[in-house]
């Protein structure tokens, strides 16, 4: 029957190169150095942008993981089962170094190489990037302690993956666990002790509140050791024996989003540990850890929002209404061009700070990363399900649905936010590194500052940020420590007019930084938009609605790039 047709509907947005296709990527990969990776991410796009890798990414949030405590004995076995479906997606993002390709091959833009993989792949699907992620970030780690590092970095540079536990594996990944339920972000609260047993190991007992990824290979993990808190590396099987480590789960998280990941809480009895550092000093261990963590955070919005544009450009260049394709009607040209410019700017802040973290950093692109890390981790995690949001909106009624992945998408960019520390304890963090670190805001000045004489409003607004930082920054770093840990110093009175105004801080040092890298680098289309909707008039452009952009700006060819 005739109207029974299927007609106005989008073709499935499948077999695309994800990577071609993502011009603000491609132009910022070249850009950093990376431009020798061209050939394998665009393998690695056309990989994931296939019926079949798509099929797997959504079968893995719908078949959600499983947790087996002991087997039909009822023996202690603590297993998590995962379908077969995210088996393969990760296995595959492994293969592509999208853990520790940077390592592998350390050279000029491995870090921006190494990053474009780890976003295509957390485009199509994110949950599985959680132990990658901390893969990654684990080897800054070990490189620094060499009495775990000649047994663990073989195995964490491996692109082979294998989910089993067991001993003698080549390959292995990592994860973390740091905070307990009386503590959450104050690590230092933690009560979960090491005791030492004479032969150079501890053995812990106590709780994790949240250890995601429990069936990774081994975690850093901080508890209360005689001289204090400190990092222990904590296997699942104990290396030489075989046998299980006293790591027990207890439950899985039930989460609004990152269905695909298993998160759990744990309990340890006696687990086996080694010392990662001296005693006292497990935040500074890990610190590199997060520091990683914080990044990937980045690079996983910056993912989403560029799932979340692509998504709605492709429905709307496909949808008809009154009349008209959707994407020549100028409100909803409006709305994708605004989508593309958070989308352009998160890809431009993201590569830059990935550039910053290759082996060839100086020692001020150190201070840059320092203070850019967790101002982007901020602003960018914090931007993310907003815009999932108005792109799912795009789709009308099928965007609500799970048919399509913008559900799933909007429901899976808080976690970004949430994850290596929430909005406030990253907004204190800045005022440390601002009062403490004075290095890392000239830094950052000097990055921003190379935009300056190109636009008389990027000008303004660069002003703006630094009188900010006067009058707000310098004076407000005493209290907070790495991850939120209390480091002593001033107390919450002195602090109270810096912290009421940190995140206000947080934001304008963000701005700045992506307005200047869109100056330099956008076309001339994206640069002015995003000044005169996100600049011109301080924070009111960037904290309203989407699509509500100033006239004059080209909103059609800032649309064609999504």
């Amino acid at each position: 029957m005739d109207t029974h047709d299927v007609v106005n509907q989008a073709p499935p947005r499948e077999g695309l190169d994800e990577y071609g296709a993502n011009a603000a990527l491609t132009e910022a990969v070249d850009r950093h150095d990376a431009d020798w990776a061209h050939h394998r991410l665009h393998l690695t796009g056309q990989r994931v942008g296939t019926a079949s890798f798509q099929h797997d990414a959504a079968r893995a949030n719908r078949v959600e993981p499983l947790l087996h405590t002991h087997d039909r004995h009822g023996h202690h076995i603590d297993e998590v089962e995962y379908d077969d479906s995210y088996h393969r997606v990760i296995a595959a993002a492994v293969a592509d170094g999208a853990h520790t390709g940077a390592y592998v091959e350390p050279r000029p833009g491995a870090n921006v190489a190494r990053a474009a993989t780890f976003m295509l792949y957390a485009q199509i699907e994110p949950g599985h990037a959680c132990p990658v992620s901390m893969t990654h970030a684990v080897v800054p780690v070990l490189q620094q302690h060499p009495t775990v590092a000649g047994e663990w970095m073989p195995r964490v540079l491996s692109p082979a993956y294998d989910p089993t536990l067991r001993t003698g594996k080549p390959s292995a990944l990592f994860g973390m666990a740091m905070t307990e339920k009386q503590g959450g972000s104050d690590v230092r609260a933690n009560t979960t002790a090491a005791r030492p047993l004479g032969d150079g190991r501890y053995a812990l007992t106590g709780h994790k509140w949240f250890c995601s990824a429990p069936m990774s290979d081994a975690f850093l993990v901080l508890a209360q050791a005689p001289g204090g808190l400190s990092c222990f590396l904590v296997p699942r099987v104990v290396e030489g024996s075989g046998v299980r480590n006293g790591i027990r789960i207890v439950r899985l998280k039930d989460k609004l989003g990152n269905r695909a990941n298993a998160s759990s809480e744990v309990e340890y009895e006696d687990a086996v540990g080694t010392l990662v550092g001296e005693e006292g000093r497990g935040v500074r261990t890990i610190i590199d850890m997060v520091a990683g963590t914080r990044l990937d955070c980045v690079l996983g919005t910056t993912a989403g929002m560029r799932q979340a544009v692509a998504e709605a450009a492709w429905h709307v260049r496909h949808r008809r209404a009154f009349g008209a394709l959707l994407i020549d009607q100028p409100a909803m040209t409006g709305v994708i061009a605004d989508l593309q410019l958070e989308t352009e700017a998160a890809t431009a802040t993201a590569m830059r700070l990935a550039r910053a973290y290759d082996d060839d950093a100086s020692d001020a692109e150190v201070a840059f990363r320092r203070l850019a890390t967790a101002v982007a981790k901020y602003w960018i995690c914090k931007r993310g399900p907003g815009h999932a949001y108005e792109a799912l909106e795009c789709l009308g009624g099928n965007g609500y649905t799970e048919a399509f992945p913008l559900a799933m998408r909007y429901r899976e960019q808080p976690v970004m936010a949430v994850w290596e520390g929430s909005g406030n304890v990253i907004a204190l963090d800045v005022l440390r590194a601002l009062a403490r670190e004075p290095e890392t805001l000239d830094a950052f000045d000097a990055e921003v500052s190379l935009a300056r004489g190109a636009d008389r409003r990027f000008d303004a607004f660069a002003d703006h940020a630094r009188a900010l930082v006067r009058s707000v920054g310098a004076s407000g770093g005493a209290s907070v420590g790495a991850s939120g840990a209390a480091s002593g110093g001033a107390s919450v009175a002195a602090d109270a007019e810096p912290q009421a105004r940190a995140r206000e801080l947080v934001a304008t040092l963000a701005l700045a930084l992506q307005g200047s890298l869109l100056v330099r680098f956008a076309p001339a289309a994206v640069a002015d938009a995003f000044v005169a909707s996100r600049l011109s008039e301080g924070l009111g452009g960037a904290a309203g609605l989407y699509g509500a952009l100033p006239s004059g700006v080209d909103a059609a060819a800032i649309a064609a790039r999504a």
